[in-house]
């Protein structure tokens, strides 16, 4: 590989990477704040659902 695409190749994915590091953790952690509860967790007041039984 030419000496110049790599210096390209790996000037290109280090700023991709930052980049996408801001993004993901205000994403990540602004989540829960806006929800009120992290994903996936129930939500709170609501009870277990009830089952048909037959």
């Amino acid at each position: 590989m030419n000496a110049h695409l790599r210096d390209f190749l790996a000037r290109f994915a280090g700023v991709v990477v930052m980049t996408l590091v801001p993004v993901v953790l205000t994403t990540f952690l602004s989540m829960p704040m806006s929800l009120g509860r992290h994903p996936g967790e129930p939500l709170p007041g609501m009870q277990a659902p009830v089952r048909h039984m037959t």
